[in-house]
Parts: C-alpha cells; sequence; structure tokens
C-alpha cells in the first residue's frame, strides 16, 4: 500500500523564528551572509565557490537574462541565464556577462567614419553606452581611428545624417595603452590623465579593449561583487537533460562558472545520466547544480550522482500549477526541513557538504530567513526578481498600475517542455504545468535586494548568529496558528493607506 507521511506538508508561512540572546557585538553591519555554492570536503580551508549573498535568480525566461546577471552579481549574488533558448543564444548571454566587467572590456557598439550621427544614436539607444570607438571597419578589433563619446555631439545643434568623421576625436588626440597593459597600470593612467576611458591597442594599432573609470569606481562602491579570477563578474547558466552534449561544452566556452538542470523534478534517471555526462568529460572542473527534490530519498540519489548542489521545491512557485494539475509537491518548509536533515547525514557520513537552494514558496522576505534557519544555503528567486527593471520581461500598465509580465516555464507562452523531461522520443507534453501573469513593478534591483538584505542580517542578529551556518545552528523554529498568523500583521485599526504597512510582501 501507499506510504503515508505523518506530518502534514508545511510552508514557511506556518513558522515563526523566537528570538535569542542578542551580544553587543551582533550588529547588521558586522553580519556576513556569505555562503557556498557548490560543494566542498571537510578540512578544505573555503568552498571553491561561494555566493556572497545567498540569492540567486531563477532559471526563467522573464527573469535571468545577462542585464539581470549583471545586476546580481554586482549585489554579491549570482543569476543563472536561462536555457530555454538556444545554444547559441544562451551562450552569447554567458559571454557577455563576462565580458561585461573584465576590466578589460570587448566594446559591443562601434562605429566605422562613414556611419552617421543617427546611427550612433541608434547604437546608444540599443546598448546604453555613449562610449563608442571608431574603427576603419566597424568592428570591436578594427584599425582604432577615434572614438566618439556623449562630448563629442550635441543632438540640438548637429543634423543626424553628419558623418562620424567630422566629429568624432580622432586617434592622434587619444591616450592609448598597448596590449600588454596591466589592470593596475590601466587604470593609474586613466586616473593620471583624467580620462572616462582607456583604449588598449596592439602592435599594429588595432582596438583590443578599453577599460573604464566606472568599473573603477563600481566596485569600490560595490564590496560585495560576484568576480571570479580575472575579475570578470560570475554568471551560472541552465541546461536540460536532452541537449546537455552539445549546450554544456558552449557555455563552459563562453565563461559559464556553473550549471544547473532545470527541471521540474530531479529524482530521476535523466539528470543522474547527465550529471555523469558531465563528470566524464570535465571531472570536477565543471560545477553542476540538480533537482529539484522534496525529500531525503531525492536528496541522496542526486548527492551520490555527483550534484555539486541540490535544489528543494515542487510545485511552491507563485506561477507553478504542478500540485494542482498532477497532485505532486510537498508544502517548502518541510521539504526544506527534511533534506537539510538529509544533506547533514550525508555529511557526517562521506565529509562531504553539499550546499541546498531553497527554489520557491517565498512570498515575503521573511521567508528566505525561515529558509536559510531550516537548512538551505541560499534561495532562488523567481517573482522576487522579475518584478525589478533589470528583468527581460515587458514593463505595462495594468489598471492605473505598472506591472511587469512573468510566465512559468511549464506554460504555454515559455513552451518550455524539456525541463519537464520523461524520456523516450517525445519531447512536448500536452498540458500546462505553468500560468501566465503580472507582478507589480517595484523599481530597481539595487534598491530593492539593500532593503530585503538588511531584513535578513536584522533577523539573524535577533537570534544573535553573525553567519548564516551560526543562525542555522542557533535558530528555534515556532509553529503558527492561523489565528497567530492573523496576529502577526496590522489588526484591530483602520489603516490610513491602503497598502499593508507590512511592505515586506514582494510588493
Amino acid at each position: 500500500m501507499a506510504y503515508y507521511f505523518d506530518e502534514p506538508s508545511r510552508t514557511f508561512n506556518e513558522y515563526l523564528l523566537v528570538p535569542g540572546h542578542t551580544p553587543a557585538s551582533c550588529v547588521p553591519t558586522a553580519v556576513s551572509l556569505k555562503t557556498p555554492l557548490v560543494k566542498y570536503r571537510k578540512g578544505e580551508e573555503e568552498c571553491p565557490l561561494s555566493l556572497n549573498i545567498p540569492m540567486v535568480s531563477a532559471i526563467m525566461t522573464a527573469v535571468s537574462d545577462d542585464r539581470m546577471a549583471v545586476a546580481l552579481a554586482t549585489e554579491g549574488g549570482l543569476s543563472f541565464i536561462y536555457g530555454n533558448q538556444s545554444i547559441e543564444d544562451e551562450a552569447a548571454m554567458v559571454a557577455r556577462v563576462k565580458d561585461y566587467k573584465a576590466g578589460f572590456v570587448t566594446s559591443d557598439a562601434n562605429l566605422s567614419p562613414d556611419m552617421t550621427l543617427a546611427d550612433v544614436v541608434a547604437l546608444k539607444e540599443e546598448h546604453g553606452h555613449s562610449t563608442m570607438p571608431v574603427t576603419d571597419d566597424g568592428t570591436a578589433h578594427g584599425k582604432l581611428l577615434g572614438i566618439v563619446t556623449g562630448r563629442d555631439y550635441r543632438l540640438s545643434r548637429m543634423g543626424l545624417d553628419e558623418k562620424v568623421a567630422d566629429f568624432m576625436t580622432p586617434r592622434e588626440k587619444l591616450i592609448v595603452a598597448p596590449a600588454d597593459t596591466t589592470l593596475k597600470v590601466a587604470n593609474d593612467i586613466i586616473w593620471d590623465n583624467k580620462l572616462n576611458s582607456l583604449p588598449i591597442v596592439d602592435a599594429d594599432d588595432r582596438l583590443v579593449a578599453l577599460v573604464f573609470r566606472k568599473d573603477y569606481d563600481s566596485h569600490k562602491s560595490n564590496p560585495n561583487e560576484m568576480l571570479d579570477a580575472h575579475k570578470r563578474y560570475m554568471v551560472g547558466a541552465g541546461i536540460n537533460s536532452r541537449d546537455y552534449a552539445e549546450r554544456v561544452p558552449a557555455l563552459v566556452e563562453a565563461g559559464a562558472d556553473v550549471v544547473c538542470i532545470d527541471s521540474s523534478e530531479g529524482f530521476s534517471d535523466w539528470q543522474k545520466i547527465t550529471i555523469e555526462w558531465v563528470r566524464e568529460h570535465y571531472g570536477d572542473t565543471v560545477k553542476i547544480g540538480a533537482g529539484n527534490v522534496v525529500d531525503a530519498d531525492g536528496f541522496r540519489f542526486l548527492a551520490e550522482a555527483g550534484a555539486d548542489f541540490v535544489k528543494i521545491g515542487i510545485g511552491g512557485g507563485s506561477i507553478c500549477i504542478t500540485r494542482e494539475t498532477k497532485g505532486i509537491g510537498r508544502g517548502q518548509a518541510t521539504a526544506t526541513i527534511e533534506v537539510a536533515k538529509a544533506r547533514d547525514e550525508y555529511f557526517r557520513e562521506t565529509g562531504v557538504y553539499i550546499p541546498l537552494c531553497s527554489d520557491g514558496g517565498i512570498v515575503y522576505d521573511h521567508h528566505i530567513s525561515l529558509a536559510l534557519a531550516m537548512g538551505a544555503d541560499f534561495v532562488m528567486l523567481g517573482r522576487y526578481f522579475a518584478r525589478f527593471d533589470e528583468s527581460p520581461s515587458n514593463k505595462v500598465m495594468v489598471n492605473g498600475t505598472y506591472m511587469k509580465e512573468y510566465w512559468g516555464e511549464g506554460s504555454a507562452r515559455a513552451r518550455n517542455w524539456q525541463r519537464y523531461d520523461l524520456g523516450g522520443k517525445k519531447k512536448n507534453l500536452t498540458f500546462e504545468e505553468g500560468v501566465d501573469s503580472y507582478v507589480p513593478y517595484a523599481g530597481s534591483l539595487k534598491d530593492n535586494v539593500d532593503v530585503t538584505l538588511l531584513k535578513l542580517k536584522s533577523t539573524m542578529c535577533n537570534c544573535g548568529a553573525l553567519t548564516i551556518p551560526e543562525f542555522q545552528d542557533k535558530a528555534k523554529l515556532t509553529l503558527v496558528s492561523a489565528t497567530s498568523i492573523v496576529e502577526g500583521g496590522a489588526h484591530d485599526v483602520l489603516l490610513k493607506d491602503k497598502t499593508p504597512y507590512v511592505s515586506n510582501t514582494m510588493r
């Protein structure tokens, strides 16, 4: 007969943290949110790949493109570029993230001398850059002839048909540096000469790259940036269990720091086969996450298959209808607690620590605190990030309010059926497991993430913890009744503002 779990399946909203002693040294500014992203062995000095904040963006078309990846890496998190696109397009997104802040940036907005001011305006609108090299062939590595910046033209006084050659700053007036210049020397040249950018050229005066003053300034004002050994932004990428043999090599070549199997259910041979292929061809040099699972058996299966991290959660996403459609899933709090216990047991047995990612079921900012306290090392968020300027979806007006479009990967709009792979030759499902929707527009990523992280740090201090492992060790959790949930919000008053003051909802 069927197996029945003794306890009900519970969500984050059914739990509260009970405060612990807060010593005087425990203040938000002293809290470290660094957390492991991939597995490591007990006794190693540190995890080979860690996050500076415990947040990653979901592998979703409406959430994670290269623009989101740059914005989140700037704050210390990591994006997983969506895999529901061609291999070439996904690899190109990864490459753009790696090139965005390499210190030495390959220009993606380039001019030839016979182009016009109209072309300059169009390129600026397309790429957002005001600095554009002028080369003999209009490519990123042609012979450098000059440069165009916002100081070289004024739209109110010039015609759009004016040639670039007539208003660019010519090569002979530019300060440049040779190809063997180090980043430190390049930044010194920029500062000594009060430049905004420095072209790097080879022996034939062909453009190699650009170094920007703003990148130096950006790093100083964003100390949590997720940077690799070459000072490039770090980025992840989604893969599936069908075309991995072609997709993984392309993503690795493009510079992806980690990949993750994007699937609605990870307790399957298809994920094991995918992981085994990666290990056979790349050993441990390519880091791969897997999931999703909701119990100890699923975790153990993926751990033994060789996953570098494991994602938890089925049916808890705001746009997911898997539980309604198929009757499959588990409350996110219960799933996180059980899988974390299995992870800890595996760690005691093997000495290998496998990080956990709680994916789905997070409605309020404080649910992130609960997920971490229950044993997750980081959380994956879709709706949260979909609300921001940096997400790739459209901003629209709905009933007088700005919204952002947001749809599930199992919806008819995404048609991402490979993430529901059940083997065989058939690649299409005949029913949906996700919806097409809107989420309230919330502005910039940075402003919102700053507030969310401040709440998390404050909660950790209330529990007397300065690190996530200490938080997990000291956390005390209690179940709450339906009545106490009501008591936890504004009640028995007439609110002056129709919007509840508890704006920790992910607006």
